[in-house]
C-alpha cells in the first residue's frame, strides 16, 4: 500500500513551484524575457571563475578515484579542516574539522540537525515569516512546528509571543538570518537577547534548548547591515551552511552542519549525524565538490547585482504607496500587499505578468515575496507592469 502521507502532500503542492511553472508556460506563450517572475529563489550570478579553474585543475590532475569514489562517511577530513579554519578566522571561533559536517545543501544540513536535538514529540519554535518547507522539515522528524507569530515593524523576533510559547517541551528554534521571505537580518540586539532568554529556559526547565540556525544567505548582506554569526551568542548552536548562494551552485547541493565547540556533545554531533545518515539516505555530498568547494571557501560570487535590484523594487514600491520592510539580505522583498488578501492581489498581478508570491504560506497573511535573482535589466523593465498595476487595480 503506498504511504498515504505522501499522497496527501501531493494535493499541497508548494505555491512557489506552482507559480514557477506558471511563469514557465507563459513564457512559452508571450517569451519568458516579457514574463516578470518574481516566483523562486534561483542564485542568476555566475559562480566565480576560480571555482571553475579549481574544477578544470581537479578533473586533470586527481585520480579518478578521489574525485568519483565515495568520501568518508563524515565527509572529507581534508574539507572539514579547511571550512574550520576558516570560520574561526572570520568569526572567531575555535572549529576543528571534527565539529563539521559536509551535507548536501543546507536543506542537508537542517535535516540532520533537528533529528540531532530532538525526539518525536517534542516541539520546535520558528518564526513568522518563514520558509514553508520548515513545516516538512520538522513535522516528519516526529517532533512538531510551531510558529510565533511575528513582528512586523521590523522582522526581527518577536520575544513577547515567543516567551509565551516557550515551555518545557520544546528543545529547538530553528531561525534563519537573513531571512527568506523578508529579508531581514538579526542584530546584535536580538541575538544578545535571545541567547539570555534560552539559556534562563535551560536552567529552568532542566534541558538543552538548541537553536539551529539556517544561514544559506549569510554572505547576502547589504551596505551599512550589521549580519553577526549566531554562535557567537549562544553556545548551543548548530550552523547550518549551503553554498548555494554564495558561489550561486544550487544544483551541486554542498553544504554543512558545523557545531559550537561549546555545545553539549559537540565533539559527537558530527558522528552522530553520520548514523543519522544511515536512517535517510544521505551519504555525503559528492567528492569532487567538496574538494572542488574547499579551494574557494572565502570567496564568492559577484552579488552587487541583488542589492541593486533591491534598491530599485524598495524604492518603486515605496514609490507606489506600499509598506516594506527594507531588507538587510538575502534577494528577497516582502512588501504588504495593497488588500488583506494577499492570493486576490497576486492572481491580479498575474495579468501584468508579474509573478508574486502570496505571503499565506509563509505564515502570515497580506503579504507578497518578490525574488528578485533576476537580471537587473528586467527588474526595470518590470517597474512599468507594477505601476500599472497599482494604478488600475488599487
Amino acid at each position: 500500500m503506498i504511504n498515504e502521507e505522501y499522497k496527501k502532500m501531493l494535493e499541497g503542492k508548494s505555491v512557489i513551484r506552482q507559480l514557477s511553472e506558471f511563469a514557465t508556460a507563459r513564457g512559452k506563450e508571450i517569451g519568458y524575457e516579457n514574463v516578470f517572475d518574481y516566483s523562486l529563489g534561483n542564485p542568476s550570478v555566475p559562480v566565480p571563475e576560480k571555482f571553475t579553474e579549481v574544477m578544470i585543475e581537479l578533473l586533470k590532475t586527481k585520480s579518478s578515484m578521489e574525485l568519483h569514489g565515495y568520501s568518508p562517511s563524515l565527509g572529507i577530513t581534508s574539507v572539514k579542516n579547511k571550512i574550520a579554519e576558516s570560520l574561526n578566522k572570520r568569526f572567531g571561533m575555535n572549529y576543528t574539522g571534527n565539529h563539521i559536517f559536509p551535507t548536501t545543501g543546507a536543506a542537508g544540513a537542517v535535516a540532520h540537525a533537528l533529528r540531532c536535538v530532538t525526539k518525536p514529540g517534542d516541539e520546535v519554535l520558528t518564526f513568522a515569516p518563514y520558509f514553508p518547507e520548515y513545516n516538512l522539515y520538522v513535522n516528519m522528524t516526529g517532533a512538531k512546528l510551531k510558529l510565533v507569530p511575528a513582528n512586523t515593524e521590523d522582522f526581527q523576533i518577536n520575544f513577547e509571543k515567543l516567551e509565551e510559547m516557550l515551555n518545557e517541551n520544546v528543545t529547538a528554534l530553528l531561525i534563519n538570518t537573513p531571512n527568506n521571505p523578508s529579508g531581514a537580518v538579526y542584530n546584535s540586539k536580538t541575538l544578545a537577547q535571545l541567547s539570555e532568554l534560552l539559556n534562563s529556559k535551560q536552567k529552568e526547565y532542566g534541558h538543552d534548548i538548541f537553536i539551529v540556525s539556517d544561514e544559506p544567505y549569510r554572505e547576502i548582506v547589504f551596505a551599512g547591515v550589521e549580519a553577526p554569526y549566531v554562535s557567537k551568542f549562544y553556545d548551543n548552536t548548530l550552523s547550518c551552511y549551503s553554498y548555494s548562494k554564495s558561489l550561486s551552485l544550487p544544483g551541486e547541493r554542498i553544504g554543512y552542519v558545523a557545531a559550537n565547540p561549546r555545545c553539549t556533545d559537540a565533539e559527537l554531533i558530527s558522528a552522530i549525524c553520520g548514523q543519522i545518515s544511515r536512517g535517510i539516505g544521505h551519504n555525503c555530498p559528492p567528492s569532487i565538490i567538496q574538494l572542488a568547494v574547499s579551494e574557494v571557501l572565502d570567496q564568492t560570487s559577484d552579488m552587487s547585482v541583488y542589492e541593486t535590484n533591491m534598491n530599485l523594487l524598495y524604492n518603486e514600491l515605496t514609490g507606489l504607496g506600499f509598506s516594506c520592510v527594507k531588507p538587510g539580505g538575502t534577494f528577497y522583498i516582502f512588501p504588504k500587499a495593497l488588500e488583506e488578501d494577499a492570493v486576490s492581489f497576486c492572481q491580479k498581478a498575474l495579468k501584468y505578468d508579474l509573478v508574486l508570491v502570496p505571503s499565506d504560506s509563509f505564515g502570515i497573511q497580506g503579504y507578497f515575496r518578490m525574488a528578485y535573482c533576476i537580471d537587473t535589466e528586467k527588474v526595470e523593465r518590470s517597474l512599468d507592469a507594477l505601476r500599472r498595476f497599482v494604478k488600475e487595480n488599487y
